[in-house]
């Protein structure tokens, strides 16, 4: 991660809570590690960028395996994860899963009850942006982790701006710390 944490953002004011930096990827894979039920939710632009997985599906499905953390596809992925035998993927609309995470009582796509961290990578700015401040102001106790190389204030907390191939190192070491600890 570069020296010096910045959101990349100057004017954007999301309300009196922002979402805070992560400051090195070991800290966000600590956060994912010590979640009860994580859920990672994987976006639609997931196959438009490369990894040193191949694509971000193929990163998603090596954090999932990792930690045995549940996958909700959004969009179309969810045939591209099965195409690449990808197991626990849960095909859902991003604006379904969105209404649903509100929802305490909710038991979740796997019926194993409510996700207490839902981690974000993939998805179209914008949409992202819709449905973590929707989770903030509607579902307080639900953490959100973004892992996008932009910043999304309202997540709790979020990776901040990078460049792509520092963002992609810092998405490798994420994954490789999860393996680690297994």
């Amino acid at each position: 991660m570069s020296a010096k944490l910045t959101t990349g953002q100057t004017a954007e004011i999301p309300g009196p809570k922002k979402a805070f930096l992560v400051p090195k990827p070991e800290v966000a894979a600590s956060m994912i590690n010590r979640a009860r039920r994580p859920l990672l939710v994987v976006g639609s632009d997931a196959t438009k960028v490369k990894t040193k997985d191949g694509d971000l599906v193929d990163t998603a499905i090596r954090m999932s395996r990792s930690k045995n953390i549940t996958v909700a596809a959004t969009g179309h992925l969810a045939g591209e994860f099965r195409r690449r035998g990808a197991v626990g993927v849960h095909g859902i609309s991003i604006m379904e899963l969105g209404d649903r995470l509100r929802d305490s009582g909710w038991s979740g796509l796997d019926v194993g009850g409510p996700y207490d961290l839902v981690v974000f990578v993939g998805l179209p700015y914008y949409l992202e942006w819709l449905i973590l401040s929707g989770l903030k102001n509607s579902a307080p106790s639900l953490r959100t982790l973004s892992l996008d190389n932009t910043y999304h204030p309202n997540a709790h907390w979020s990776l901040g701006y990078s460049p792509h191939e520092e963002w992609i190192e810092i998405l490798d070491r994420i994954v490789a710390n999860l393996e680690e600890v297994g």
